[in-house]
C-alpha cells in the first residue's frame, strides 16, 4: 500500500552562468557625404556630420553636427548647423550655433550668424556677420528668413 520513497531530487539549483560577449569596439562615426556628382534639390535634414562635395539647392539643417562644404561643393541654400566650414561656394545664409569658418577657397554670398566666425585670407564674403554671444544653439537653429517679402510679414 505504501511505497518506500525513493531519493528525492535536490531542490537546490546551481546559479546560471551568464556568458557575456564583449561589445564590438565602437568605430568613429564617419560623416554623411554628398559626392561631387550628386545634385540635391529640396531639404536636407540630419543630426550627424555632413560633407558636401556636390550641389544642393534648397535648405540644409543639421541639428547636432557640422556641415562642411568641400572645394567642389556648390550650395544655393541656407545652412543651419552647430558648426559650418566652407571651402566651396555658398549662396545663402549660414547659421552656426557655435562657429562658421570660411577657408581660403571659400566663397559665401549671404549673412552669417554664429558665436565665432573665422575668415581666412583669400576667402570671399558678401553679406553681414552677427556674432551675438548670447545666442544659444536653439536660437541659432531657428529658421532663417531670407526673402524680403516674407521678412516684412514676419
Amino acid at each position: 500500500m505504501w511505497k518506500k520513497p525513493g531519493p528525492q531530487p535536490s531542490l537546490r539549483t546551481e546559479p546560471e552562468k551568464v556568458v557575456r560577449t564583449p561589445a564590438p569596439p565602437s568605430k568613429p562615426t564617419l560623416p554623411a557625404r554628398i559626392g561631387p556628382s550628386v545634385v540635391v534639390k529640396g531639404e536636407v535634414y540630419g543630426e550627424e556630420d555632413l560633407v558636401i562635395e556636390g550641389k544642393v539647392d534648397g535648405k540644409i539643417t543639421v541639428k547636432t553636427g557640422s556641415v562642411t562644404v568641400g572645394e567642389k561643393g556648390t550650395i544655393d541654400a541656407d545652412i543651419q548647423a552647430v558648426s559650418i566650414q566652407v571651402a566651396g561656394n555658398v549662396k545663402g545664409n549660414l547659421a552656426g550655433a557655435e562657429k562658421v569658418v570660411l577657408l581660403e577657397s571659400g566663397r559665401v554670398e549671404g549673412n552669417i550668424t554664429a558665436k565665432s566666425v573665422t575668415l581666412e585670407n583669400g576667402c570671399r564674403f558678401k553679406g553681414s556677420i552677427d556674432m551675438e554671444s548670447s545666442r544659444s544653439v536653439s536660437t541659432a537653429l531657428k529658421p532663417i528668413v531670407s526673402d524680403p517679402l516674407t521678412r516684412a510679414q514676419a
